[in-house]
């Protein structure tokens, strides 16, 4: 069953967030603002100014942009904004040989988290208890996580790990098993520093390298092999030889 199959049978997951400016900023940048304000009336601009700068940054922080989803169903796009620090093949949870394209995520960075491919969410598996570094190697398997096992075209498994960092204490994944969410969509966010990976099937071809710099939802990753659904239906329609 192909993923636009599989959305006529599952409900469609509601794109959240979607504002300019995630809520969250004005719950954590409004009481740094009144300080900064009530430092300057007090005669301490130097203060005021700190402060003033980190509710900027607050807001720069939780900003969610909108984006050009690019190519077609098979076409992985970026579930983030940061630099590619893995691209490589590992073994799943299962023992299964997987593609696995790793994103770091600095405090700079959009931390909004979109899906690289469409699929029917068939597993949410939170684990770990760790907050190290998101760069370091035991971040993968220690700290906090939260993985989406999906199923797309053709019956094609992939899964979206969000992992958090040294100081993110909090991962927000939105969708729920049975959910079909769209490529791209905007579905979850990691706060404060953070890493997140897609695993893919070997046979995807790989867009990006180590180092590279992508952004959420507009770069490519890795194109899929076409599906045998596509393939069928193109020979149905008289496109096979």
């Amino acid at each position: 069953m192909s993923a636009l199959d599989a959305s006529d049978r599952a409900p469609v997951f509601a794109e959240r967030p979607t504002e300019l400016l995630v809520t969250d900023a004005y719950r954590f940048g409004t009481p740094v603002l009144v300080v900064s304000a009530a430092l300057g009336v007090l005669g301490f601009p130097a203060a005021a100014f700190v402060f003033l700068s980190a509710a900027v940054f607050v807001g720069a922080f939780f900003r969610n942009p909108d984006r050009l989803i690019p190519g077609d169903e098979d076409t992985v796009v970026s579930p983030a904004d940061g630099r590619v620090i893995e691209v490589g093949e590992i073994e799943d949870a299962e023992g299964q040989k997987v593609l696995r394209i790793g994103i770091f995520l600095s405090v700079f960075n959009v931390h909004v988290n979109r899906m690289p491919i469409a699929g029917k969410v068939v597993a949410v598996e939170r684990s770990g208890d760790a907050y190290l570094a998101a760069f370091n190697r035991d971040a993968e398997t220690k700290n906090v996580r939260c993985t989406l096992t999906l199923e797309g075209r053709g019956g094609v498994r992939f899964a979206v790990r969000q992992i958090t960092g040294l100081i993110a204490r909090r991962i927000v994944c939105h969708p729920k098993v049975g959910d079909f969410v769209r490529r791209g969509d905007r579905y979850g966010l990691i706060r404060f520093g953070s890493r997140t990976d897609v695993l893919l099937p070997l046979s995807a071809e790989v867009r990006v390298g180590k180092g590279d710099r992508v952004r959420g939802g507009s770069s490519v990753l890795a194109q899929l092999a076409p599906s045998a659904v596509a393939v069928e239906a193109v020979a149905a329609a008289g496109g096979g030889s």
